[in-house]
């Protein structure tokens, strides 16, 4: 009996010896993990569509309009958060990575360290389609993590989470990789970790370490039914995080590359219809009339193998082998065509950017940070806004300063799109017209919002 019990005891002590121990890890990079608040503002349901009276003269014609339609639904703002996420420093400097959709349409973000000081976040830029955000604290000093490679993780292998599930900051969570490579519906750029790790609402953004306290994912989105945790989390790789966010870094936008293909998958019937020994590739279905992939002369019918040198072992990999490669890139694929495989040159061509983007690239080539005279910070609106608004012209009211256009009731968000008997075409042009106006005169701006148009009167003055 002595012996049965030495040998069980030998066993349980070997056992819990084997079992990792995360103390060190948490104790060394905790600090790197932030707590972010994104507050947004807001109104009620009513005053959202019918905003507060603006301050427009009692002489004014329009005085009796506005107090009619607006004064009995007009409510005060007011500010509330609107999500609450985690973050992790990558530079001394106060560059911290997060989830997109953490900060994504903030008027405000909060950044709370673990050592409790907190900061206002701006938003360099973010992605939608990986669901990246690069955000920057004025700080210096800061610990920031050590970025780990994705691709030498093995399923199977320890991990560990930190972030503010539920809001519950700094709180450590463990599993195993369960898969890699994961292709999730509509995420066609992300090749997701698979982890059993304890994933809930507030660890959105928080880092994925391995054992050596390197970063090797960001915690991005969980499987589940319920809203909590039931097993199933993906984090996106860091190689494609950092990769994004160097581009966010540099100009405030992403740009992917494109050829103009439909592609499936292919299934063992298919491979052996078209005379292939395995299912590797990617089944072009359709071709864009015009585009990089038809001007270079692939097919309808080509299954494409090799993209840029890098083997596309399966259709999914295709989107994100492309996405990767730079517009104008000059490339070689491989197809199998007719039963043997033929080299064809492409020039890579851009996927359209989305909205975010383009508001981004506006803020680099074309926006200041300087409001104009009435104190109002312009943005030119795209092709698709305008079809969306059914309009030919006009500018995005982007913030509204303190000043005369506040004062008579412009809003961040209205569409200007007349000045005086001139339609607005551009944001300079609109402040050449404005610098033409002599101080004591009126001018009148016409203005949509929502289903309203109409026009806006003011007078002008020195806006200190």
């Amino acid at each position: 009996m002595l012996v049965l019990l030495l040998v069980f005891s030998s066993t349980v002590s070997a056992q819990i010896n084997e079992l990792p121990d995360f103390t060190g890890l948490v104790d060394k990079y905790g600090a790197t993990v932030v707590n972010i608040s994104a507050i947004q503002s807001q109104q009620d349901a009513v005053a959202q569509f019918f905003p507060e009276l603006p301050n427009i003269p009692k002489d004014s014609p329009f005085y009796e309009f506005f107090r009619r339609h607006m004064e009995p639904f007009s409510a005060p703002r007011r500010s509330e958060p609107r999500s609450m996420g985690s973050g992790f420093i990558i530079s001394s400097d106060g560059y911290i990575l997060t989830n997109a959709h953490v900060v994504e349409s903030a008027d405000e973000i909060t950044v709370k360290l673990n050592d409790k000081r907190e900061f206002v976040g701006e938003v360099i830029g973010t992605d939608k389609k990986t669901d990246i955000a690069l955000i920057k604290i004025e700080a210096e000093d800061l610990p920031k993590v050590n970025q780990g490679d994705p691709d030498e993780l093995r399923v199977g292998e320890w991990v560990v989470a930190i972030g503010s599930p539920f809001g519950f900051e700094n709180s450590v969570t463990a599993g195993i990789v369960s898969a890699k490579g994961r292709s999730l519906a509509q995420e066609n750029y992300v090749p997701f970790i698979q982890t059993d790790v304890a994933i809930n609402p507030g660890n959105s953004g928080g880092p994925l370490f391995n054992m050596s306290g390197e970063v090797v994912g960001i915690n991005s989105q969980i499987y589940s039914r319920t809203g909590g945790f039931m097993g199933l989390s993906f984090a996106i790789p860091i190689n494609v995080a950092t990769d994004i966010a160097s581009q966010l870094k540099i100009s405030g936008i992403v740009r992917r590359g494109r050829i103009g293909v439909m592609i499936q998958e292919v299934t063992k019937e298919l491979a052996d219809s078209f005379g292939l020994s395995d299912t590797r590739g990617a089944l072009v279905v359709s071709v864009e009339k015009n585009g990089p992939a038809d001007t270079a002369g692939i097919k309808a019918r080509d299954i494409i193998l090799n993209f840029n040198d890098q083997e596309v072992e399966a259709s999914a990999d295709l989107p994100r082998i492309v996405g990767n490669t730079a517009p104008d890139s000059k490339i070689t694929v491989k197809v199998w065509r007719d039963g043997s495989v033929k080299n064809i040159q492409l020039t890579v061509g851009e996927i359209p950017r989305e909205e975010s983007d383009r508001n981004a690239q506006r803020k680099q080539d074309k926006k200041t940070d300087e409001s104009n005279r009435l104190g109002l910070v312009l943005g030119e609106l795209t092709s698709q806004q305008k079809k969306q608004l059914d309009i030919e012209n006009g500018l995005l009211v982007e913030h509204v300063q303190p000043g005369i256009a506040s004062q008579s009731g412009i809003r961040k968000g209205d569409i200007i799109l007349g000045f005086n008997s001139k339609d607005v075409k551009s944001a300079e042009q609109f402040n050449q017209l404005l610098d033409q106006v002599k101080e004591g005169r009126n001018i009148a701006l016409l203005i949509k919002r929502d289903d309203l148009t109409t026009f806006i009167t003011m007078k002008l003055k020195d806006n200190d």
